[in-house]
């Protein structure tokens, strides 16, 4: 069974960094292993990604030794079936409102008797059988990391029931959609955003959750980390290469 060693870190109080990947070639996942990022988010919510070529990044992932997270397209029973059966550790998943979507998510995410996940070990998380049932279903539930995101202000409101749900790992606040929410759309450093942001970290820090959120630049990043946010997420792969390119002519032309 492979280790998540992501888990591994953000329970040791590590500050963790990763970009969120669209790009479909497996290369993507290799470079940002080789520049130490610690994590990459593929996002199959706002990228083109279908299973297959989402397993193909994981397996990349694996090879570099850096841990690969899933951000799912909805708080889906089937989707996140498939997506840990082809052997993500650590997913991500957009919309968590209500204690109930995070009951809901919980049950799709752990074997009983946390949840009702449904069993199979004929699939790559268990290594096509290589892996033993007992091992793989006694096993998966403590090995699975489940991040959320809190992305409107109903989750913001309703955070304290939601952080008290037994297996959610870590929240995510998702600075964009939180901002449409609270009427400043894309404005993501409007008071409003920001305060909502670090209330909803002190009270997920209060709980004993680990917190994440989205950043662009290393002044955020750090600003972030320092308020207590242990898994940052650091723009997406398209955008740092349109960034380098545009610097690039910028200076041919």
């Amino acid at each position: 069974m492979k280790e998540n060693i992501l888990q591994k870190k953000l329970a040791a109080g590590e500050t963790v960094f990763g970009p969120f990947c669209k790009m479909q070639d497996p290369a993507i996942v290799e470079i940002a292993a080789l520049s130490n990022f610690d994590f990459v988010i593929i996002d199959m919510e706002h990228g083109p990604y279908g299973i297959e070529s989402t397993q193909n990044m994981i397996r990349a992932a694996e090879a570099q030794g850096i841990t690969p997270v899933v951000r799912v397209t909805e708080n889906s029973e089937t989707l996140i079936l498939r997506t840990l059966d082809i052997g993500a550790r650590c997913i991500q998943v957009p919309q968590i409102c209500t204690k109930e979507d995070a009951d809901k998510l919980v049950k799709s995410t752990k074997f009983y008797p946390k949840g009702e996940r449904g069993m199979c070990r004929y699939v790559r998380a268990a290594e096509y059988t290589n892996i033993t049932g007992a091992d793989h279903f006694g096993k998966a539930n403590n090995t699975v990391t489940t991040i959320i995101h809190i992305e409107g202000m109903e989750g913001i409101e309703n955070l304290t029931d939601i952080v008290q749900v037994d297996g959610i790992d870590v929240i995510f606040l998702g600075p964009y959609d939180l901002s449409q929410s609270c009427g400043v759309p894309g404005e993501v450093d409007h008071p409003k955003v920001v305060n909502a942001m670090k209330e909803a970290v002190e009270t997920a820090k209060k709980y004993g959750k680990a917190v994440g959120t989205f950043t662009e630049s290393p002044e955020k990043a750090k600003m972030w980390s320092d308020i207590g946010v242990q898994y940052v997420s650091y723009a997406v792969d398209v955008g740092l290469v349109m960034n380098a390119f545009k610097e690039i002519t910028s200076q041919l032309k």
